[in-house]
């Protein structure tokens, strides 16, 4: 392990600069233990023995393939009380034993669920017979006279035990669970089927109920009385939508018209999946302090090892801010590492001996281990839920400074790699500059006075709400922003308290099509701050306002259909001074020689307001959009004259629309 400066050339690392080095050392396992579920505190009493007893939840699976526990106190083989399981096959069933090994003639199995459905589901024993009913109506009954014993096994929802570690992992959404101890008659059934899992339980006979209405945090209460008060583990995903939720009642494009907080149909619900991981929760082995007189800048934690007999190395890329004991630079560089981290897939993908080329948004390198947590915000969940979180305490090889971009072979590179240009060039000029990261701004927005300029590089997509309404107080002030980004400030992210975990939540709109690891409509209320995400211009949030130009589509391009830029203002002071491009009306450039490869506009276009209003046919009867900037001065336009085949040109609605001339 060594720490290295990023030295003066942005593709390879023959000049970063050693800063120190440790002894080589053996390596030491650090394990991770993925999967979301909630432990409650208080089980049930071990030795109870129940003359009666109940189940009652509503959930919803995302997909089948292995058993999932929907609830349960149950560690297969030794402690097995109760559990209800979704097979592999996806068809639900239900254990009722007495806190002892496991008995396969006790175990009821019922109908198939179908995924991404809600469902009813209540497992109601009598003394004699367990009733499973699904969606109101009976679905199975059993003979069962052996007493009923929960035993010493953990009271789980979304998990149960193998070998006593939580396992088995929930892969959906769970609503109102429900425990009691007497049966339930069909009349309750039906009574609680047609409530929705809008109405807590209240009689006597609840042992626990959660309602799941925090929407956030790690706590779940219970309102029986009984103070079984459950912790989430990995997280989860809050602020999902229960069965009684009517998506149409959230209107797409005017945010400010609903308050999920208000809405009396919402309903509450925790989705869950066996990968959910924030937090690796590993100790530190290398410590190095940075020197006070460090230039600000990025770095590396630089590793090389064997594996399989091969070489390896994997740069783990971090920021160095300025001392504040310095006085500050003239000009400021933000990182965009909410960009980088929104796009880690495979966090723990294997190293290579080579700079890895990742592949296209939707999917990441080879993973190093088939149940390691292997999404991002561009990627479902195993099982296709939604991602709406990342955290901050993982892996993101993605962010070594030499990694590729899809496709091969035409030196692009999509994260740090990107910004490195513009250092490397700011220094061979001679410009002063400090660099932070995206939380920095995040957690100090006033930091952005210090300086006359700050520059917003390479793709700078992912903002929180305290940064753009710095930049904005940083402008109003006087202050300077080169933004040097493309698909700038387009979605809205959020953080904890503690900021170990970032949040967007881009969902689909109704113009759309299914979008990979985009959510429901409705599902786009952040748990951190209950505000609308997902695109800026639908959360409440003009950024014309700010820069001038919002995204308007992208294409994976291979390098022939790469655009150029042509100048329409070649008399701006910005073409003459301090050094003159000898360029005319119409003349190109962003590109080498002739026209030819490399060409600068290839991969996200953004556009001014006025030029997407020309690309928009249609907008919904009510909806006014934001005021165009009078003082834009377009300077040049980026033009791409061979359109590919995987082009999406969008209008303001993000429906699909064309290009007026090529214009990117």
């Amino acid at each position: 392990m060594s720490i290295y400066q990023l030295g003066s050339v942005a593709v390879n690392d023959s000049t970063d600069v050693l800063l120190h080095a440790f002894p080589p050392s053996l390596p030491m396992r650090q394990p991770i233990f993925p999967g979301s579920y909630v432990v409650v505190e208080r089980r049930l009493e071990p030795r109870r023995i129940f003359k009666q007893f109940s189940v009652e939840t509503w959930v919803r699976i995302w997909g089948v393939g292995r058993r999932q526990t929907v609830l349960g106190q149950f560690d297969d083989q030794d402690a097995c009380g109760f559990a209800i399981f979704v097979e592999e096959n996806g068809c639900l069933s239900a254990y009722l034993g007495d806190g002892k090994s496991f008995r396969a003639k006790w175990l009821c199995r019922g109908p198939d669920l179908s995924p991404q459905q809600w469902h009813h589901v209540v497992v109601s024993w009598d003394g004699e017979r367990i009733a499973l009913w699904v969606d109101g109506e009976q679905a199975g009954s059993w003979l069962h006279e052996v007493p009923f014993t929960p035993g010493v096994a953990p009271l789980r929802i979304g998990s149960s035990g193998i070998q006593g570690r939580a396992d088995a992992f929930l892969e959906g959404d769970i609503a109102m669970p429900v425990l009691r101890d007497r049966a339930l008659s069909r009349s309750d059934v039906g009574q609680r089927f047609a409530q929705k899992g809008l109405y807590p339980a209240r009689d006597r006979s609840v042992l626990a109920c959660w309602p799941l209405r925090e929407d956030r945090g790690d706590r779940i209460t219970d309102v029986s009385g009984w103070q079984r008060t459950g912790k989430v583990v990995n997280h989860g995903q809050w602020m999902i939508p229960g069965p009684s939720f009517d998506p149409s009642s959230v209107p797409a494009f005017a945010p400010d018209r609903y308050d999920p907080l208000s809405d009396p149909s919402r309903g509450h619900a925790l989705r869950l999946a066996s990968d959910d991981l924030y937090d690796c929760g590993w100790e530190a082995h290398y410590e190095f302090e940075i020197p006070e007189d460090a230039k600000s800048g990025v770095y590396v934690a630089r590793t090389k090892f064997e594996s399989d007999g091969e070489p390896r190395t994997c740069d783990i890329t971090f920021i160095v801010t300025p001392s504040p004991a310095k006085e500050a630079a003239p000009i400021l560089v933000l990182c965009a590492t909410n960009t980088w981290m929104a796009y880690a897939t495979t966090p723990f993908a294997k190293n290579s001996s080579e700079p890895a080329t990742w592949p296209r948004r939707a999917a990441g390198l080879e993973n190093s281990h088939p149940d390691a947590p292997a999404y991002s915000s561009y990627t479902t969940h195993r099982y296709e839920q939604p991602t709406y979180y990342t955290g901050t305490r993982m892996p993101w090889p993605n962010a070594s400074p030499y990694a590729l971009y899809d496709p091969a072979g035409i030196g692009f590179g999509q994260w740090v790699r990107l910004e490195r240009h513009l250092h490397v060039w700011l220094d061979q000029n001679g410009f002063a500059y400090d660099v932070v990261s995206d939380l920095d701004l995040h957690r100090d927005p006033g930091l952005l006075a210090r300086y006359r300029a700050v520059i917003i590089n390479g793709h700078s997509e992912y903002w929180s709400t305290p940064m753009v309404e710095g930049l904005e107080a940083y402008l109003q002030q006087g202050g300077n922003a080169i933004v040097l980004s493309g698909n700038t400030m387009h979605s809205r992210v959020s953080f904890d308290d503690d900021c170990l975990v970032m949040e967007q939540r881009k969902t689909r709109l109704p113009t759309e099509a299914r979008r990979t690891a985009g959510g429901p409509h409705g599902e786009q209320y952040h748990s951190q701050d209950w505000k609308c995400g997902g695109f800026f211009r639908f959360a409440g949030r003009s950024i014309f306002d700010l820069v001038g130009l919002d995204s308007a589509g992208w294409a994976f391009a291979t390098g022939e259909d790469f655009g150029v830029y042509k100048a329409v203002a070649p008399d701006h002071f910005l073409f003459r001074s301090p050094n003159r491009v000898p360029l005319e009306v119409g003349e190109t450039f962003g590109h080498a020689q002739g026209g030819a490869l490399p060409r600068a506009i290839g991969h996200e276009w953004d556009l001014t307001l006025r030029s997407i209003r020309k690309m928009t046919t249609s907008a919904p009867a009510d909806f006014v959009f934001p005021s165009d900037r009078a003082t834009i001065e377009v300077l040049a336009q980026g033009v791409r004259d061979t359109p590919g085949s995987m082009d999406a040109y969008l209008d303001y609605f993000f429906a699909p629309t064309a290009s007026p001339d090529g214009l990117s």
